[in-house]
């Protein structure tokens, strides 16, 4: 429900805001597109070009959030917490 409230408030700064990371991957493949294959490219210009591409594919793989399997069960977090194993919290906020 809050989601619509947002989405009908600003909807650029919410996209924005949820898909930066892919705003600025495609603004980035672009911008090296057009400085490394404007001419007549190389094998090193495609091969730099692909390098870009291969990164940010594989870094949006690698970073982008995920449910994991304890996200809906708080009190066995509470209970991990503080019972001699390494516990790692990670908040994250849909806005």
């Amino acid at each position: 429900m809050h989601d619509i409230l947002v989405l009908q408030g600003d909807p650029v700064g919410f996209l924005l805001n949820q898909y930066s990371f892919v705003a600025f991957s495609i603004l980035l493949i672009i911008v090296a597109g057009f400085i490394l294959l404007r001419k007549k490219s190389k094998w090193k210009g495609y091969f730099a070009f692909g390098v870009i591409v291969s990164s940010l594919i594989f870094a949006w793989a690698l970073l982008h959030p995920r449910q994991t399997l304890l996200m809906n069960d708080a009190k066995l977090v509470k209970e991990m917490i503080g019972a001699g194993t390494p516990v790692v919290l990670e908040f994250q906020s849909p806005y």
